[in-house]
């Protein structure tokens, strides 16, 4: 009896906590999962070293198949990959048929994510096995094995336009070691690294009818003589450079974004990984969604249209920099002006005209702004966790200025290449919107 009177409150204890141990974990946020999914592959962007265009190209299509999956969750949201080039129509979820589209659009989202050159997706294993192990254990199996299909299916069609877009070509093509003709780009120190990227032109863009549908004005002819409009141009970044303001140089670090810059202290070299200025850009996206309690297709458009600007945009302004492949500041002033000038931010290693971060940040600010108001206020974070910075800005535009007048303070720009940058990117945004019909 004694024995008795002992097992059974044991044997109680065990099923309740068998019971505990088995019960489900509640189902994660929608809203949660989509940002929790971008900000994951940025990490792994970070970790990976990818240059900002190839960057871009990841962001794009991983963003497209997410928002083509989880659209079918709010009536009326339409595609936006078939209004794109060289898409074909997409997949559509049975009729009458219960999904998930979150989990859909998780699942399109990183089947895309491991089949674009994504170096270490092995890093993502573990979060998208608790992210799936979730569905899993709260949804009806069939349900969960529907929306999984669904998902993959959306992916590959996605996929299937990457596949032809030019990049494998791309990887193929000679290096770009610059020239030593006058007035045009060659290697900079420190690291005197060839061309990056030097053919990005030829990828396929999402919106333009071509690279340079844009194309902006030449640049100032080449001159050493001191009066002409190029010298001009060199002398002021020489000057601002030497007399840079606490708030200049804070303004350059901020926007830096260098996503591999090589540091050197005596004989010793070490790398400092950064965000990708797309990667910014992402993040100030995902600002502007959770400040406006967004809901999940919303979410979701956030970041395609984002990756589009930036995308279309990356080739848009490659296509200027190799055609022009105009001479760095660096070059001209220590051969011209003060022969161990170094600029305040390391010169990444393509040519000058036009600025990149000027093009892509105006192409996303007037795709966001188009969609939030020109008046969005923000404390952009997107940097924080890396160089320990953030900033206020009351707009989209604000930001994207902000960002193109800091490759001024860098010593890496001169003011006519940010400014046409700039002017470009805004025309880039503007199609996109015309012809989503935003």
């Amino acid at each position: 009896m004694k024995y008795f009177k002992w097992i059974f409150p044991v044997i109680t204890i065990l099923i309740v906590c068998i019971g505990c141990r088995q019960k489900a974990e509640p189902l994660l946020d929608d809203k949660e999962i989509l940002h929790q999914n971008q900000d994951q592959l940025t990490q792994v962007i970070i970790y990976d070293v990818f240059t900002p265009p190839v960057a871009s190209r990841i962001y794009v299509y991983s963003s497209l198949a997410s928002y083509e999956a989880i659209r079918f969750s709010k009536e009326g949201a339409v595609s936006i990959a078939e209004k794109l080039k060289g898409f074909g129509k997409m997949p559509q979820p049975e009729k009458g048929k219960e999904y998930n589209y979150t989990l859909a659009a998780t699942k399109a989202f990183f089947t895309v994510v491991r089949n674009v050159r994504v170096f270490s997706v092995d890093s993502l294993k573990s979060y998208e096995e608790s992210v799936f192990n979730n569905f899993k254990e709260n949804l009806d199996d069939s349900i969960y094995q529907r929306s999984v299909a669904l998902g993959d299916t959306i992916g590959k069609v996605i996929l299937a336009r990457a596949k032809s877009d030019g990049y494998l070509i791309s990887r193929g093509k000679a290096k770009h070691l610059g020239s030593n003709e006058p007035g045009k780009w060659r290697p900079t120190p420190p690291d005197y690294m060839d061309g990056v990227e030097w053919c990005w032109n030829t990828m396929k863009p999402m919106a333009l009818d071509s690279a340079s549908q844009f194309m902006p004005p030449r640049p100032p002819l080449f001159s050493t003589d001191t009066n002409s409009v190029f010298f001009k141009q060199v002398k002021e970044v020489y000057s601002i450079n030497k007399n840079l303001t606490e708030e200049q140089k804070l303004i350059a670090r901020y926007w830096d974004d260098n996503p591999f810059v090589m540091e050197h202290s005596g004989h010793l070299m070490f790398a400092n990984k950064k965000i990708t200025p797309g990667g910014h850009w992402m993040g100030i996206a995902a600002i502007a969604a959770k400040q406006t309690n967004a809901d999940p297709v919303k979410i979701a458009q956030t970041y395609a249209l984002t990756a589009i600007a930036l995308y279309d945009a990356f080739i848009s302004c490659w296509d200027e920099k190799y055609r022009s492949n105009f001479i760095r500041p660096v070059t001209v002033i220590n051969e011209n002006i003060e022969q161990t000038w170094t600029p305040f931010l390391q010169t990444p290693p393509f040519p000058e005209y036009t600025s990149g971060h000027s093009t892509i940040t105006r192409s996303a600010a007037t795709v966001l702004t188009q969609l939030y108001g020109e008046h969005f206020a923000f404390q952009d974070t997107s940097d924080l966790r890396y160089i320990g910075l953030q900033r206020h800005f009351d707009s989209f535009v604000q930001a994207a200025d902000e960002a193109s007048i800091s490759r001024v303070y860098g010593g890496i720009h001169y003011r006519i290449s940010v400014d046409e940058g700039a002017n470009a990117g805004r025309k880039v945004g503007e199609l996109i919107i015309r012809k989503l019909g935003l």
